[in-house]
């Protein structure tokens, strides 16, 4: 620890985060700071250039609302989101998001993104909500942007973000340490707004020993997003809502172009669509099972009923949806045109986002046009802005928000001067890249505003400051002073390294939060074991030991993990009901219940350090 220097930043608003939402908030904030003479500062623990869950670029912008043509209205997709969730849903913060989203595609476009435009000129959809792109470079032509608008000397890249500064219930900053340096860094700000993503690797993947790191949702998102607010002592939201996808197995290509624009159907091992022929379980499910589209987790329960009776695999028909588009071209010649292009956006679909798709289509001789690819539901992930909604329980915008979701500051979670956006602010899911670009945007004007008329920065303890740099540090001299006592310095009686300590979290949750090897299912027992032994695994954690600067990070990954978890587990218990089937599926309360169509909210109290569980009446702007 001797050997790292402290080095002190002082800003007025800070931001935390490279992904979508940070690059929108950077945006934002500098235009508005600029006017106000403040200074923004943005730290990532990446490269801006491809951090965060659009790093390898993605084939569609999956939130474009088209207000200006008629196309639908902000209610249109507030109902859209609230039915996907099952009714769970800040019709609020949805709608914030829906209104101002269009505007922030236009500044994609402006600045370079290529979007399909059809022979008159209108953008090409996917789906009702998503546009068809060229988005190998997404997130470079949008993190350009941002670097630009805040300039490159505010900008502190590979610096891990491992706790927040909080002074009489106020977020004053945040401090973390280098990667690649000795360095342990002290940001104070008058506002702060974290982006740290969402979670991957708290359950189990699929993916196993060399494919361990191939996951839908990026494998670095640790869950840090989580941990600072819980840690600085917000509120939370939604930590129950997993978000569980279906993807081409093994590779986790998106199955979104296949259904959207390829019209392709789904099947089991004997051909059977089940989609149709267990269309009655959805009356289980009513009003939601009934509703168009069919929410994302009962289409995931269908399929998984299948699966469990054993008629899997299950195949995406990506043959026939080829062929049958080739077809309706009329002459043969046409068709073999058509056949040759479908081909080549078939393709070029992942290589736009998930390479190692192509890659395995390669590898085991696939092509689409003749034959079915097997997909399948992957591990459970933790995201605020796809088809999950866990996050921070921020305020709403004062001209639409109930008077109970809102407290002064746009998107500001209940601690003061801590603002969240993308997958850190809860309850407001299917924002997705362009929508978590457009909160950020929102949450990083709001912040600058915090900032203006809050122009203090109390004072933090330096002894404090000291202990958290010991803390943060520690796995470094814990690795160094008992590395010789062993022939193996993975094995060690007096630590243990960070990836063995996730994979006993990933066992953890896998075994009794529902997990893959679990079929997603779960009960209170279970639940109260797993949480037994996460309390073991939270005392254990004091023995993590880092070689290095890499793996320091890999031992702060995986505490953020470890509250993710905790905080996970903790809201399903206290929801006594099934209300995502798909998602997970509770044993012991098997059925969707009337009176829980409600937010499940939990506060760690820092003070104490004790857990406090809500129940919180959904409010409705629109019926």
């Amino acid at each position: 620890m001797a050997d790292f220097e402290t080095q002190e930043i002082t800003t007025d608003v800070l931001i935390l985060g490279g992904g979508m939402a940070a690059c929108g908030a950077a945006v934002e904030a500098a235009y508005w700071a600029k006017k106000n003479g403040l200074q923004v500062t943005l730290v990532d623990k990446a490269a801006m250039d491809r951090s965060g869950a659009v790093a390898m670029g993605l084939s569609a912008i999956n939130q474009y609302v088209g207000l200006k043509d008629g196309q639908n209205t902000v209610k249109d997709y507030v109902d859209y989101v609230k039915n996907d969730l099952m009714g769970i849903a800040r019709d609020d913060l949805v709608a914030s998001i829906a209104r101002h989203v269009d505007s922030t595609v236009h500044l994609f476009e402006k600045w370079g993104l290529p979007i399909w435009k059809d022979e008159e000129g209108a953008y090409v959809h996917e789906g009702r909500w998503q546009l068809m792109i060229n988005g190998e470079s997404y997130k470079v032509i949008v993190a350009e942007a941002a670097k630009n608008a805040i300039g490159t000397d505010n900008i502190y890249e590979r610096v891990f973000i491992t706790e927040p500064l909080v002074v009489d219930g106020r977020c004053v900053g945040a401090v973390g340490f280098s990667v690649r340096e000795n360095k342990f860094f002290v940001f104070k700000a008058k506002a702060v707004m974290t982006a740290l993503g969402g979670a991957v690797h708290v359950f189990k993947p699929r993916s196993a020993g060399e494919g361990l790191g191939r996951a839908w949702y990026p494998p670095w998102n640790s869950g840090s997003s989580t941990y600072f607010t819980l840690k600085a002592g917000a509120e939370m939201t939604c930590q129950e809502v997993r978000f569980i996808p279906v993807r081409f197995k093994d590779a986790y290509g998106p199955v979104g172009a296949w259904f959207l624009l390829f019209k392709s159907r789904a099947t089991n091992a004997q051909g059977e669509a089940y989609m149709e022929t267990r269309r009655d379980e959805l009356e289980k499910w009513k009003p939601y099972g009934l509703v168009k589209p069919i929410p994302a987790n009962l289409r995931n329960w269908l399929m998984m009923l299948d699966v469990m009776e054993g008629k899997g695999p299950i195949y995406m028909r990506t043959e026939e949806a080829i062929q049958k588009i080739a077809k309706s071209e009329g002459d043969e010649k046409a068709a073999k045109k058509k056949l040759k292009e479908l081909e080549a956006e078939a393709w070029e679909d992942f290589l736009d986002m998930t390479i190692s798709q192509a890659i395995l289509w390669a590898a085991t001789n696939t092509a689409p046009e003749e034959k079915p690819s097997e997909i399948a539901a992957a591990e459970p992930y933790f995201i605020g802005s796809h088809s999950g909604a866990s996050g921070a329980w921020v305020s709403g915008p004062a001209d639409i928000a109930p008077e109970e979701y809102q407290w002064g500051y746009t998107n500001m979670s209940t601690i003061k001067g801590l603002f969240c956006a993308g997958d850190a602010s809860g309850a407001s899911s299917h924002k997705f890249s362009s929508g978590s670009h457009a909160e950020g945007r929102i949450a990083g004007k709001s912040a600058v505003r915090f900032a203006v008329e809050n122009s203090d920065i109390p004072e933090v303890d330096a002894a404090k400051i000291e202990e958290m740099k010991k803390e943060i540090l520690a796995p470094l001299d814990k690795f160094a002073e008992n590395k010789k006592d062993s022939s193996d310095p993975d094995i060690n009686p007096a630590y243990m390294k960070p990836k063995m300590f996730m994979f006993r979290l990933q066992k953890i949750m896998d075994e009794y939060a529902g997990g893959v090897t679990a079929q997603f299912s779960t009960s209170k027992a279970q639940l109260e074991k797993g949480l037994e032994l996460l309390t073991f695994l939270k005392e254990d954690s004091e023995h993590l030991a880092a070689e290095d600067h890499h793996e320091l990070m890999r031992c702060w990954e995986n505490v953020h993990r470890m509250w993710q978890a905790e905080a996970h587990v903790r809201t399903i218990l206290a929801r006594e009901e099934t209300r995502w089937p798909g998602y997970y599926y509770r044993s012991d309360t098997p059925e969707m219940k009337e009176d829980w169509e409600a937010f499940v909210n939990c506060v760690w109290h820092p003070d104490n350090a004790e857990w406090e569980m809500k129940k919180v009446p959904i409010k409705r702007l629109f019926e």
